[in-house]
This record gives C-alpha cells, structure tokens and sequence, in this order.
C-alpha cells in the first residue's frame, strides 16, 4: 500500500496523479495533502514534489479524453474541498485512460463518477449564489469590497464573472474562511494572499462616508416598499436561503 503526499495544490494533485501512473502505483492506500495525514505504519510513503511539466502532461492527456469540459469539472471537484476528492479525480482520470473513447463523466452506474456529479451540481449553485447575493460596499480608498464565506472554494470559478461585470471600477471579493481573494486594479485581475486575516472589528470605521449614506437609504426603501399583506417568508427563504442574509444590505 502506498500513500502520497501533496502540497494542497491542483498542480500538485495532477502531479501525483502523473506519479502514480509512473510508478505504476495499482495499491494506492490514499492521497493526501501533507498537514492533513494520517500514517499507516504499513504504507509507504511518497513525498510529490509538484511539477508544472508533469501537471501539464496530466492535463493535456484529459483533454483528449475528456475535454475541457471534464478539465472543468474535475476542477469543481478539487474546490469543493470533498473529504475524498483527491480519490475521485484518481478514478475518474484512471477511467478516462482505460476507456478513451467514452464519455466516462457520464458514466452514472460507477459510484464515484455519480459522486463527481453530484459534487459539481452543488458547486455550481454556491458559485451562482455568490454572483446573485455578493454586496460590494464602498470604502475610503475608492475601492468596493464584498466579503464572502461560501461552503466551498469558488474564488477562481467566479472571478471572470466579476471581471466582466465591473470593468470601471477597483474591486476586492473577499474569502473570509479561506482568507484570500481577488483584487481588480482597472487592469489586472489577481489572487491575493494576507499574511493575515482581515481584522473586521474596525471593518464599518472604513466605509465612504457615500457608503454609509447609501445603506441607511437603501434600507429605508427596502422597509417601505415591504408589502406586509403579501409577505411569504417561505418562498423568500426558498430563493434567497437564510444563509445568505448576512451578504444582503437590506437584512442588516
């Protein structure tokens, strides 16, 4: 039996993916990123160093196979921070090479293709909720800020969405569980890594003096508007999950 070690990275998954085919590793105990392991004093131990080479080859071979399209949804899967997606993306990937001309995503009867499914549904619906509830508020630097605390990691699925909405402006969306983000300067779009938390005790100290202006109006009109008689809260909670209040200006 043999258990691999990784950084955490998607470079580094492909990279042990590519590592196990090398050394043709058939009794694979588990992969695992290096804080989170658990040893086995029976397994050995393979220490993945993460190449891009070896990562590229991994996804050109996908591609051939799969698609860009299964590229994508093995990238869902990686995101959604799943207990056992370093052992899905290993089935699925080992599935596409023994059957290159099937579409083996869809292949539904096999348990973790099902799993990988169902995963990427999920995935998709919090990215979308965080395109449809993020609220950016305007602080003393000019720059508008949305904070976000989504069940899984999808910065990188909802950064192009953000870039081609809001081109005029500087921008940051904010992961306050994983603490990183992504910063829009009016030309570049990157990921940003604080060496620390955001300290959010002083956080409304910061806002435009517009900002706080704008909330105190839009809550107002948000109150007078609310038709009492034809309030359903159930419906309202169906479309907008209670979990999502805390994005919503009008809620606070």
């Amino acid at each position: 039996m043999t258990t691999l070690l990784y950084d955490g990275s998607f470079d580094g998954l492909l990279t042990t993916v590519f590592d196990v085919f090398e050394y043709r590793y058939q009794d694979v105990e588990m992969i695992s990123k290096e804080k989170f392991v658990h040893e086995n004093m029976f397994a050995e131990i393979h220490e993945v160093i993460t190449q891009h080479e070896k990562a590229e080859r991994v996804l050109n071979k996908l591609e051939k196979n799969i698609g860009k399209l299964g590229i994508h949804q093995l990238l869902k899967v990686f995101l959604s921070e799943d207990t056992e997606l370093e052992k899905l993306i290993l089935s699925a990937i080992r599935q596409s090479i023994q059957h290159p001309d099937e579409n083996i995503l869809q292949n539904y009867t096999d348990e973790n293709i099902l799993k990988i499914s169902k995963i990427c549904k999920s995935v998709d619906r919090e990215r979308h909720r965080m395109t449809a509830f993020v609220r950016f508020e305007k602080m003393q630097d000019g720059v508008f800020f949305a904070k976000i605390d989504p069940d899984f990691n999808v910065i990188p699925l909802i950064r192009k969405h953000f870039k081609d909405r809001y081109q005029d402006q500087k921008w940051m969306v904010y992961d306050l569980r994983r603490n990183y983000g992504i910063l829009y300067n009016l030309e570049n779009c990157d990921f940003f890594y604080p060496e620390e938390k955001l300290n959010f005790n002083q956080y409304q100290e910061k806002f435009h003096d517009e900002e706080q202006n704008y909330q105190k109006l839009w809550q107002r009109y948000f109150v007078k508007t609310n038709i009492v008689e034809r309030k359903n809260m159930k419906l309202h909670v169906q479309h907008v999950p209670k979990r999502y209040w805390k994005y919503l200006t009008e809620k606070n």
